[in-house]
């Protein structure tokens, strides 16, 4: 049983174990991930050197259903904003991965690839180089903050009491769960094109 165990064992599979793993638990440790595969610990590391190249490998796979932006000349905005609500979807789909992602140094190479293009788009936008990378840190906690807004629940404030007049009325005028995050996430990203194009247009 245990030589066949090993001969199943795959980068691929190790992979949709510690995706399940960080699904259900919201961590990663190489003995859930070894206890869950039903192998030893020492076996995984003949695929993969450690839990941080784990990581990375699941950064590389999210990242693999974003299409970066295609630097076809087409308006840099509209780019950034499609590239934005693909990048918040893949990241909704597993919420317990991004503390994951964020703990670690990038080192993907596809993943820097993509980064690579959003960084040219930016500067062919007019960003000044000692920007780009603030520009691009802006749009990443955003797309990470609006992809655990979706994990939220529908109702996200509790108002039952009478001193909260405003932010009652306020709630009850807006929309809830998932529509609420969505409508919120296009108001954040317009705002936030529009504040780059005004800087652009007046620096």
């Amino acid at each position: 049983m245990a030589q066949r165990r090993k001969r199943l064992l795959s980068t691929e599979v190790i992979l949709d174990a510690s995706l399940a793993c960080v699904d259900a638990t919201g961590r990663l440790t190489m003995a859930d991930l070894a206890e869950r595969l039903g192998v030893s610990a020492s076996s995984i590391y003949h695929h993969l050197p450690g839990r941080a190249a784990i990581v990375e490998a699941l950064r590389e796979r999210l990242v693999a259903v974003i299409e970066p932006p295609p630097l076809d000349g087409t308006d840099w905005g509209e780019q950034i904003t499609r590239w934005m609500r693909d990048y918040r979807c893949a990241l909704a789909e597993h919420p317990g991965l991004i503390p994951l992602l964020n703990e670690q140094t990038m080192t993907a190479g596809s993943v820097l690839l993509g980064y690579e293009q959003v960084a040219t788009l930016l500067r062919r936008a007019g960003v000044p180089v000692g920007e780009v990378v603030l520009w691009i840190s802006v749009l990443d906690a955003y797309a990470l903050g609006s992809a655990l807004d979706l994990a939220a629940p529908d109702d996200v404030w509790r108002v039952d009491r009478d001193d909260l007049p405003v932010l009652a009325e306020a709630i009850r005028a807006a929309p809830a769960g998932r529509k609420r995050a969505d409508e919120a996430f296009d108001l954040g990203l317009e705002a936030l094109v529009a504040s780059l194009r005004h800087r652009l247009s007046s620096g």
